[in-house]
């Protein structure tokens, strides 16, 4: 292993500390669990009822229990408060948005679900509201519960239109139930479910003459084809300038579909209300969740034009679901829409977005020297590639262990990704880049002393 070189400074920060709560958690009293009780007694329930692998993950980043959460931070039963830069791009406006809490509130205390026989109006309201802010002639949408489902919606509707081959990504993620784990571009989460949806391709991402030459085998409008504008779980890679627009046309000129997926970089997340936005490309179906839940109930859609939303228009009863569209996620939604308008959050992740990315590629480059391969990103989408998972799964710990969450990027273990909240203050920017900066100077001094250790010459007995 190559020595890191000695960190040197190109700029100056101030040592900020992380604030604790001090006091108890919310209702607690003197008969109350002590916070090592509490994190043993939720392990063992994960062990026991949920999943072992999660509850030794769970210790493996220091056994923390969550117990509460405000705008970008999260709190924890033994009194810590962490910077929340993670959160998988759910959380755009922050933890509990009032606005988005109080219209589910008062859904609550309403109509929070419905008959599903009746008309509603939140579900009509939600959806205008919705299809006010995607791409023009993306009128028709279709409410689920998760990306995944969205996903397996679109798919489904190309199949109405008889398009029987789905053409994907390497590299991208759609989701993990059968129609989407057929979509997403990783083996690995493949393989033990094997054989998944029939006529599925893939091919590499960004290379639009490679799906030109496979949408031109024919048959024409035989084929669908998915893909994202950023492969946010392919670890933040964006493809060249041009490759969507290349892709819209080949879609056109061959008859095939064009699903967008953007279930992770729409709504702002890329600093453009959508990443079809940043090439006026407009899709027949565009893929909607994580940011639009407001961070307070899971909610995704599938959104298309009238002639290709036809044949769910036309029958009332060939994609259904009990909890589409209800109620109380249709407050969420139609609130969550507004503030992202009304409090300008688009235009906020591109400005924290052009000031986070170099700085947290200038503190990577000479805290980590060769340990770093890349730091790339669009608005609040970045991600840090090391030269092996290994230190990628080290700096995440020393984030967390300092205050800060980060992610992982489930299709390239390497990648650290930041996805933070458009609400962030400049003390939390301030926050996040002085525990990067720390994080990744332990990292370094970490490596630095193993390398040394290994190069060490073997004592020779006498």
């Amino acid at each position: 292993m190559t020595s890191p070189p000695a960190r040197t400074r190109g700029h100056t920060t101030t040592s900020v500390p992380v604030p604790e709560r001090r006091h108890a958690p919310p209702g607690a009293t003197a008969h109350d669990p002590s916070p090592e009780e509490t994190k043993a007694a939720v392990t063992a329930r994960y062990r026991a009822h949920l999943s072992p692998a999660r509850a030794t993950l769970g210790e493996l980043f220091g056994g923390l229990v969550e117990s509460g959460s405000s705008g970008a931070w999260v709190f924890t039963t033994d009194g810590r408060a962490l910077l929340n830069c993670g959160g998988y791009g759910v959380l755009l406006m922050g933890a509990r948005h009032p606005r988005v809490v109080r219209a589910v509130t008062e859904q609550i205390a309403t109509h929070p679900v419905a008959t599903r026989m009746l008309l509603e109006p939140r579900a009509g309201a939600a959806a205008e509201a919705l299809a006010a802010v995607t791409p023009p002639g993306l009128d028709h949408v279709h409410f689920a519960g998760s990306g995944a489902e969205a996903v397996e919606a679109a798919l489904k509707l190309a199949r109405c239109h008889g398009r029987t081959t789905v053409v994907a990504a390497h590299g991208g993620y759609h989701g993990k139930t059968m129609g989407a784990l057929s979509a997403t571009g990783n083996p690995m989460y493949r393989g033990p479910f094997l054989p998944l949806l029939p006529g599925v391709r893939h091919l590499p991402y960004g290379d639009a003459a490679a799906l030109e030459q496979e949408l031109a085998q024919g048959p024409a409008d035989s084929a669908c084809v998915i893909v994202e504008p950023v492969q946010a779980e392919a670890g933040v890679l964006l493809p060249p300038p041009g490759y969507l627009s290349e892709v819209a046309a080949s879609c056109r000129a061959h008859g095939a579909l064009l699903i967008l997926d953007e279930v992770q970089t729409g709504l702002g997340r890329l600093g453009s209300w959508w990443g079809a936005d940043r090439e006026a490309v407009v899709p027949d179906m565009l893929l909607v969740g994580k940011a639009l839940s407001g961070g307070v109930i899971p909610v995704s859609a599938m959104v298309a034009s009238r002639e290709v939303f036809q044949p769910f228009g036309s029958d009332p009863f060939v994609h259904t679901s009990t909890f589409s569209a209800a109620p109380v996620a249709m407050a969420a939604a139609e609130a969550a829409i507004a503030c992202i308008r009304e409090e300008g959050l688009v235009a906020r992740a591109k400005a924290l977005g052009s000031h986070l990315l170099p700085r947290i590629r200038q503190i990577a480059a000479e805290c980590l020297g060769d340990l770093l391969v890349e730091v790339r990103g669009a608005g609040l989408l970045i991600g840090v590639e090391l030269a092996e998972p290994g230190l990628t799964a080290e700096l995440l710990l020393e984030l967390i262990s300092r205050g800060v969450i980060a992610n992982h990027s489930l299709n390239s273990h390497a990648v650290l990704r930041f996805t933070p909240p458009a609400v962030l203050t400049d003390r939390d920017v301030d926050i996040l880049l002085t525990t990067f900066e720390q994080a990744c100077t332990a990292l370094s001094e970490s490596r630095r002393n193993a390398w040394k250790e290994e190069s060490r010459p073997c004592a020779v007995p006498s």
